[in-house]
């Protein structure tokens, strides 16, 4: 995430997988865009459910620059979850 820390330092970006492998439940982006950044996370999540939503295939990721690593573990959804 090198040069993408380069030109976006300290922001909030939201990347799309262009290539990533699954080993052992860890997402790892090999080779990744940037979509858009951001100050403000909740703008980011927002504009990635805003994407998502117009195209549900791609694969979108939130992350901040600060981050060094770029894995994300798998996980699966199912049912609803309600706050309480």
């Amino acid at each position: 995430m090198g040069g993408i820390t380069k030109f976006h330092p300290n922001r909030f970006v939201l990347l799309e997988a262009i290539k990533a492998s699954s080993n052992d439940r860890i997402r790892e982006l090999e080779e990744m865009a940037v979509i858009q950044d951001y100050d403000n996370p909740q703008e980011a999540w927002n504009g990635c459910k805003r994407l998502q939503k117009l195209h549900p295939t791609r694969e979108l990721y939130v992350f901040h620059t600060s981050r060094s690593d770029v894995e994300v573990v798998e996980g699966f959804f199912s049912g609803i979850r309600q706050r309480t």
